[in-house]
């Protein structure tokens, strides 16, 4: 594992798996959306957000966490390494209430509500994300290992496991 994604639904918990998983290992860590997004909420351009991704590629190390579906094959095709934090919908809303107010290293500005937008993007995700990343990861899964977790404590077992 040198070249990791960390991908599932808003709220599952990407971020916090990807820091216990870059403290373990001492691999670098990269949070898509501090790389998409600037601090007035606004984002880069798509082109721009690749011309990133290929800088961190050619590092001899590194863990990306974020889906950004219209990157996912990028990245699938540079990585050795993928977990896929599968969790039911009802965990990852509380995972996104629970962020709320919070200044985070991962997102350039501090969330102040779960508005309705966000909270159907993670109730649709399942339905509408979750086949497309399935179907990568199928295409990829001869040359990739990779981990689905379908609950938190599947995830902390595996870096218990791993601080060993």
């Amino acid at each position: 594992m040198k070249k990791i994604i960390v991908i599932g639904s808003p709220g599952a918990g990407k971020t916090v798996f990807s820091k216990k998983l870059s403290n373990i290992t001492n691999i670098k860590l990269y949070h898509l959306d501090m790389l998409y997004h600037k601090e007035d909420g606004t984002h880069i351009s798509k082109e721009k957000l690749e011309e990133k991704l290929m800088k961190i590629f050619k590092e001899d190390s590194w863990i990306i966490d974020g889906n950004y579906q219209k990157t996912m094959e990028m990245r699938l095709k540079q990585c050795d390494t993928v977990f896929l934090l599968n969790f039911p919908t009802d965990i990852c809303i509380e995972g996104a209430k629970s962020r709320i107010g919070k200044k985070r290293n991962d997102l350039p500005w501090i969330e102040q509500e779960l508005n309705e937008d966000f909270k159907q993007k993670i109730i649709n995700f399942s339905k509408e994300k979750l086949p497309k990343i399935f179907e990568l990861l199928n295409k990829y899964k001869n040359d990739i290992d990779i981990y689905v977790f379908t609950s938190r404590d599947e995830a902390d077992d595996f870096i218990r496991k791993m601080d060993i």
